[in-house]
């Protein structure tokens, strides 16, 4: 999507009162749906971007995959416009120099990884990169909470290892096979977790999907109606710097997977 005009943003503190408008009073703990209270007020025509929780992680920078989880309400009524809470899979913003609007440059670089951050101001300035309005008018405020996972380089791969290729006895009915034992934070069932990978399809052992040709890591809660199958019984109790190679007997292509899988963050 495509900005309109030039986004002017205020920095805003996260007392709940800016210059050109109120704030809504976010709360709750960073990586769960917010608890978002629109104020009586009005909200204000600047967008107006404010850090509600700093993290202590590494700082996201241009270049870098942004993963975050992201929630978006309309002041009006406090109705909901989209969550990645609920459908379990982060965005990712590639900032590469694509089209993301000035508003998500201004409120996810820079950040903290474990960064909670407000963002309000009207529709067509505060959706990001393929967010639709949906019925939104493009002058109507939203207000947008950000969960920034990290920012991790496009390429970002397990230190001094190749990138991964598919074993050539992995089948869809093998159980799933660690190729590089990890010695980061074990993973935990309902974690998310930042990977690379490469799946194939059976029997042909094509390689039909890559996170290395789409633009780098993504971001998943690993949870059985937020993975393929086989991911959470595959990747549970393994370690962030490992590689695993997993099969599945079904996908949502509806026909058996293999994938081999870097762990490159668990949260």
């Amino acid at each position: 999507m495509r900005l309109l005009w030039p986004a002017v943003l205020v920095l805003a503190t996260s007392c709940g009162v800016a210059e050109n408008g109120t704030l809504p009073v976010v709360t709750g703990p960073f990586g769960v749906p917010p608890d978002i209270t629109i104020p009586a007020g009005k909200p204000g025509r600047t967008p107006r971007v404010s850090t509600l929780v700093h993290g202590s992680g590494r700082r996201t920078v241009p270049g870098d995959v942004v993963l975050a989880d992201v929630e978006v309400r309309r002041w009006s009524g406090n109705q909901p416009h989209l969550s990645t809470y609920e459908t379990n899979q982060p965005v990712a913003v590639v900032f590469d120099g694509r089209a993301v609007p000035r508003t998500w440059q201004e409120a996810l670089i820079g950040r903290a990884a474990g960064s909670r951050v407000l963002l309000v101001g009207p529709a067509v300035q505060v959706l990001g990169p393929d967010m639709r309005l949906g019925g939104v008018p493009p002058g109507e405020t939203l207000v947008v909470v950000f969960d920034v996972i990290g920012g991790y380089p496009p390429d970002a791969r397990l230190v001094g290892r190749p990138l991964p290729t598919m074993p050539t006895d992995l089948t869809p009915a093998a159980p799933a096979r660690t190729l590089i034992g990890g010695s980061g934070a074990e993973v935990r069932a309902g974690a998310k977790i930042v990977v690379q990978y490469v799946a194939a399809s059976w029997p042909t052992r094509e390689v039909v999907d890559s996170s290395y040709k789409r633009g780098g890591p993504s971001a998943y809660r690993l949870a059985p109606d937020a993975v393929p199958p086989g991911w959470v019984d595959g990747l549970r109790g393994q370690r962030v710097g490992g590689r695993v190679a997993i099969g599945s007997p079904t996908s949502s292509r509806g026909e058996p997977m293999l994938y081999v899988i870097d762990i490159l963050d668990a949260i």
